[in-house]
């Protein structure tokens, strides 16, 4: 599973011309699911993100966690982080989950995720979406399980 996390101030998804969902200040996930991924990896990697510590305390050091600083979460499906781009001009998706396993793991991930934390919006799974989205810092980090 990866998870490219940015620190924003504002994000929001738009479907069709309608924002289906909203973030203040706080995180984007970008979620990509690997086909060796599992709920233990989808519950480590929720576990992971609510501790990531992003946000900075009062000396401007990143010493705080998203519910240290009651922020949102947006989470947003993408797949495309999961290529392998090593070779060529073209990204191969050989190590993608396939989307009847991407999106179980990816609404498993999202429901524990809500379970642990109350404000947390998302994406739709296997939908174009736009995401609007402005960047604290900036400030992104890739984390892999």
């Amino acid at each position: 599973m990866i998870a490219l996390l940015q620190r924003v101030t504002s994000a929001s998804v738009v479907v069709d011309d309608i924002k289906i969902a909203n973030a203040n200040a706080g995180v984007l996930v970008f979620l990509a699911v690997q086909k060796h991924d599992t709920e233990r990896t989808a519950e480590q990697m929720q576990q992971r993100i609510l501790a990531y510590r992003m946000f900075a305390d009062n000396n401007n050091k990143m010493n705080k966690n998203i519910s240290e600083i009651n922020g949102d979460i947006l989470v947003v499906p993408q797949f495309t982080l999961a290529a392998n781009t090593n070779k060529g001009f073209r990204p191969n998706f050989s190590s993608a989950a396939t989307p009847d396993h991407g999106k179980r793991l990816f609404d498993y991930f999202l429901n524990k995720l809500k379970a642990k934390y109350a404000r947390v919006s998302s994406g739709k799974f296997a939908v174009d979406m736009q995401v609007y989205l402005v960047n604290d810092g900036p400030v992104t980090f890739w984390l892999e399980l």
